[in-house]
């Protein structure tokens, strides 16, 4: 993979900008497996896993718990583990080594918000399933939606048992109902004015690099995506000066339409970031 590594390099550093594209591999390479019953999951919630048979984080987020105090224990415990109280680790500083100075916009499924503690401008992510540091007003209430930090190591610092105390439940501000975490649970969360307004910003990206040296990086999406993956094809496929670059562990689709401008990197991400940048050293 040598020759890759410096042709990757070299296309970056040629760049006039970078689009960044992101799923749940990219995840995975930092030790973070929604899907999984692995060892993180069982150390973080060996209770819930035995009381309620849940197996995954992702089947403890939309498992039906009894009551809001054990369902805010569940979420406040993943989300002050894993977004607020976790330091980045050598994925995303490497990725984030690598942008340097480019200008650059982030896409991804990924909401562990995981890109900002790295040093990325929250501005240039656009989080298309919402993501975990973020709460809204479950009725909906227009304008309701806000930062959580505060009130999720609030909840994690009193949870006893599997179990939030109660006056510590998040209400809206409007109407009192419960609060949520700004995820996509529903098709009314691709219609709100923030989905919209971050969609315009990713578009608008787009179209200031039009016909200019775009590199598209894409970690961890699978083949079949069509929230990332399917639209960068298609962006790769129309701008005869971008290059594509992907980058998943078992398994690489580049179609032949733009394979004479793609790079495929089938392997561990975290490796391919690390020796990207050393190549970036001796050149």
């Amino acid at each position: 993979m040598g020759e890759a590594y410096k042709k990757i390099y070299k296309e970056i550093r040629d760049a006039d900008a970078l689009l960044i594209g992101a799923s749940n591999g990219l995840s995975i390479s930092e030790g973070y497996n929604i899907f999984a019953d692995d060892r993180w999951f069982r150390e973080n919630f060996r209770d819930f896993r035995a009381r309620y048979g849940i197996r995954s984080v992702l089947q403890g987020l939309f498992f039906q718990y009894p009551s809001e105090e054990t369902r805010w224990a569940f979420f406040s415990r993943l989300i002050s583990r894993k977004c607020y109280l976790e330091q980045p680790g050598s994925v995303m500083k490497d990725l984030y080594r690598l942008v340097g100075q480019k200008d650059y916009f982030v896409v991804t499924s990924n909401g562990e918000d995981h890109f900002v503690p790295a040093g990325f401008s929250r501005d240039k992510i656009f989080e298309m399933e919402g993501r975990l540091t973020q709460s809204r007003c479950r009725n909906g209430c227009e304008g309701v939606l806000y930062e959580n930090r505060d009130e999720v190591l609030k909840m994690a610092g009193a949870e006893r048992d599997g179990v939030v105390p109660a006056e510590l439940i998040p209400r809206c501000p409007k109407c009192g109902s419960p609060v949520t975490v700004n995820m996509a649970d529903s098709n009314a969360f691709f219609q709100t004015e923030q989905f919209q307004r971050k969609m315009a910003d990713y578009q608008n990206f787009i179209k200031q690099y039009h016909g200019k040296k775009l590199v598209i990086l894409e970690f961890g999406v699978g083949w079949r995506n069509r929230m990332i993956k399917e639209p960068f094809m298609r962006l790769a496929a129309s701008e005869p000066e971008a290059v594509y670059i992907t980058f998943n562990k078992g398994e690489i689709y580049i179609p032949d339409e733009i394979r004479g401008r793609s790079i495929g990197v089938d392997g561990d991400i975290a490796a391919a970031l690390e020796e990207i940048l050393k190549t970036g050293e001796v050149l």
